[in-house]
């Protein structure tokens, strides 16, 4: 399986390209809002944009090493190959970069907490603990089950409302409600994942929520996860902006999101799940650019 796998390539799967959406989707929504208010800052923009995803990557890295070392990536993983699993790069290495990455963040980090106050450096360190812990330590969040409501949170409300103020210095109810259309579909993704990996999961001791409650219950998960963002979060807005028609535009990614839905329900092997992966990243960008086009029209 690593015959035509190269160094390289490992590198690029460990930060794992798929799942980069769920660091970019929320600053575009939060930025989108800012727009719609009148007060965006496009250099704060910026900064947000690369501390979410030097976040995601170091995060990923980290993932790509603790989870190796626990022993839930082994040659049967129905997923990508990560770079420790492979062979082809030394755990030690992934670790470092990780290590670096987390470093990098402390950047557009400083520009942030000048802009933004203390509460920044709350929520930066915050984001690179929890990155951490969610594989690392003696609980980690994705071993007990705690992963997807982190992932709603710092996906979520937490990076959208922390976009929207970084640019308008302002706190408003509609980034908090905005904010669980990314953070849900980020759930979505988790789901995936964790659904096509159950096996190799309970094996290894990690107990996702797909583990603890079965496969219905992911399946059941990822059905409301999708309808909630791309149904429940669009109306609200439209009925919040009174009859703008184009705030429900998000809401026909329920039928593009079919084929994704028919391999979450019928299928379980892990090329047909690994295609619902992308499809669901793929959702979670364009649901955060039809939502922001509401926003500013």
């Amino acid at each position: 399986m690593t015959d035509d796998f190269t160094q390289a390539d490992a590198w690029i799967e460990a930060a794992r390209p798929k799942t980069l959406g769920a660091a970019v989707s929320p600053v575009i929504v939060g930025t989108a809002l800012a727009l719609g208010h009148g007060g965006s800052h496009l250099p704060a923009a910026f900064c947000a944009l690369t501390g979410a995803l030097l976040i995601q990557i170091a995060t990923n890295f980290a993932n790509d090493y603790f989870d190796y070392m626990k022993g839930a990536d082994t040659a049967e993983r129905k997923g990508p190959l990560r770079a420790a699993q492979s062979g082809l790069v030394k755990p030690i290495h992934v670790l470092r970069a990780s290590l670096v990455t987390y470093l990098l963040v402390f950047l557009p980090g400083a520009y942030i907490v000048w802009r933004g106050g203390w509460p920044f450096i709350v929520i930066g360190l915050l984001s690179v603990v929890s990155g951490i812990l969610y594989t690392a330590g003696p609980y980690p969040l994705a071993y007990t089950g705690l992963a997807d409501l982190f992932v709603l949170v710092f996906f979520g409300p937490v990076a959208v409302v922390g976009t929207y103020y970084l640019q308008t210095l302002e706190l408003r109810t509609a980034p908090f409600v905005a904010g669980l259309g990314p953070g849900l579909l980020a759930v979505a993704l988790l789901t995936v994942n964790n659904l096509r990996d159950v096996d190799e999961d309970r094996q290894a001791n990690k107990k996702t929520l797909a583990v603890r409650f079965g496969r219905g219950f992911a399946r059941a998960e990822y059905l409301f996860c999708v309808v909630a963002a791309c149904v429940a979060v669009p109306t609200y807005f439209y009925l919040r902006e009174g009859d703008v028609w184009f705030m429900l535009c998000p809401a026909l990614l329920v039928f593009l999101a079919a084929p994704a839905l028919r391999a979450v329900f019928l299928r379980r092997d892990g090329p047909a799940l690994n295609r619902a992966l992308a499809r669901t990243g793929g959702m979670l960008l364009l649901f955060s650019v039809l939502f922001s086009l509401g926003c500013i029209l």
